[in-house]
């Protein structure tokens, strides 16, 4: 008998950040600021993870990041050799390196690698919206912008069917009563889109992720009438059929990939998050190649996804601004700007064979990661996609060990004239990556 689960990154890892709740009305953004400013008790982040908003830009300004560069011998050389050396040869990895401004360097190893890689094709989801809303109210102009943070700010979205069901925990704070929960999201949970999509990415709730993409349907079909009352969307998803809302969710998803120059065909998040959205909406497989999932990051990071507003909102929402987990909590990177999604995707022969993480019949990680180190000031900037299948081990170390090799192949390739003696990778300890919130949280295949 197969046994299958799915995990995305079930250990919340917040983003967007600290001064964005005034201008997001993110109301988890409040806490966290009370907590930096010392008003309110809670634990201290890391260094790199108190960017404001105005310094959370799209950095790049060399080209548009339309088309990566082509593939540099010896970069490649170089990441082959770690990986090999050490015993990464399984591993998938992309490798853009945007440190000198005016030469964007790229290595691959086995970047052709199509998998399934879980929640990190959230940001697809993310990028079908800010596309939409593009097309809605298009131009750089005030009255463009105004009108697409109206919607972000100002929809309220109650979880429903859809939402339904997901452990992962997300943060519901009052900035009134200063009360703070920490629970998976139920259904009759009200918030703004805005934060639909903070604890979509953050906390990586597939409940959030559902009831996004529920949103990207309606917001497809309503147009500018959107938010439409809640007559009128029952109304609208009760006359279609499943498979007819899936054809409108994969058409607008498609479209969005090919319009930002990806390929469906290497690059999908093709069903929804959570149980109960799959019984609603007729999906398909989902998949990506780290060398795709680079070509996001590389439009991403100079303002040409979507457009320059679309860029810089999708940026802020990947910033980590609370516990680092898996590839972006090693202590090495404490001192960097980290933008990051992680997901994973176990399956076990037989039931019990295997636990959390640790699948015997496929055991996926991904991670893909944005790194400005050092924050504010970056020396060197790079943009990195992995994946890996390891058959029986939590991976999450063995992908944070990969963060300190990557990031020792980016200083040498940087050197500066007068540099302090470079602290032993033995000094870093393995630190924890799991999270005692995030329980045994289960996601609905993809």
């Amino acid at each position: 008998m197969l046994t299958m689960a799915l995990l995305g990154a079930a250990i919340p890892a917040h983003a967007y950040p600290v001064d964005g709740y005034a201008y997001t009305g993110i109301r988890r953004l409040d806490y966290i600021a009370g907590v930096e400013a010392g008003t309110i008790p809670g634990r201290k982040m890391q260094p790199g993870q108190y960017l404001r908003m105005e310094q959370v830009q799209p950095g790049w300004k060399t080209n548009e990041g339309k088309l990566l560069p082509d593939v540099d011998a010896d970069f490649s050389a170089q990441l082959s050799k770690m990986l090999r050396s050490s015993g990464y040869g399984s591993y998938s990895v992309a490798l853009l390196d945007l440190s000198d401004p005016s030469a964007a360097k790229y290595a691959g190893y086995d970047d052709d690698n199509k998998a399934n890689v879980g929640s990190v094709g959230k940001v697809l989801v993310v990028l079908a919206l800010f596309q939409t809303l593009a097309d809605l109210y298009p131009g750089d102009g005030p009255d463009a912008i105004a009108a697409r943070e109206r919607v972000l700010r100002d929809t309220r979205v109650v979880a429903d069917q859809y939402s339904q069901y997901d452990h992962h925990t997300v943060t519901f704070w009052d900035p009134a009563t200063k009360v703070r929960k920490s629970r998976s999201i139920r259904a009759g949970d009200e918030a703004s889109l805005w934060e639909y999509l903070d604890w979509m990415l953050s906390a990586s709730s597939n409940s959030a992720a559902g009831m996004v993409q529920k949103e990207l349907i309606a917001l497809k079909h309503f147009g500018r009438a959107y938010p439409a009352s809640k007559e009128d969307t029952e109304a609208f998803f009760k006359s279609q059929s499943g498979k007819q809302l899936g054809d409108l969710y994969l058409q607008t998803m498609d479209d969005a990939v090919l319009r930002n120059g990806l390929d469906p065909g290497q690059f999908r998040q093709g069903s929804l998050f959570t149980r109960g959205g799959k019984q609603k909406v007729v999906g398909t497989n989902s998949f990506a190649t780290t060398e795709q999932l680079v070509r996001y990051l590389y439009r991403l990071e100079a303002g040409t996804l979507v457009d320059a507003f679309s860029s810089r909102e999708i940026k802020r929402l990947l910033y980590m601004t609370q516990r680092r987990i898996r590839y972006a909590s090693h202590p090495v990177l404490n001192d960097s700007a980290v933008y990051f999604k992680s997901g994973s995707f176990y399956q076990c022969k037989v039931s019990g064979s295997c636990g959390k993480y640790k699948g015997d019949k496929t055991n996926r990680l991904a991670s893909v990661a944005m790194v400005e180190s050092p924050a504010g000031t970056p020396r060197l900037r790079y943009l990195v996609a992995i994946h890996s299948n390891v058959l029986g081990v939590n991976s999450a170390v063995a992908h944070q060990t990969l963060a300190l090799k990557i990031q020792r192949l980016i200083e040498s390739r940087h050197p500066v004239e007068v540099q302090a003696p470079a602290t032993p990778e033995n000094a870093f300890p393995q630190v924890p990556v799991d999270d005692p919130e995030a329980g045994g949280d289960r996601d609905e295949p993809q």
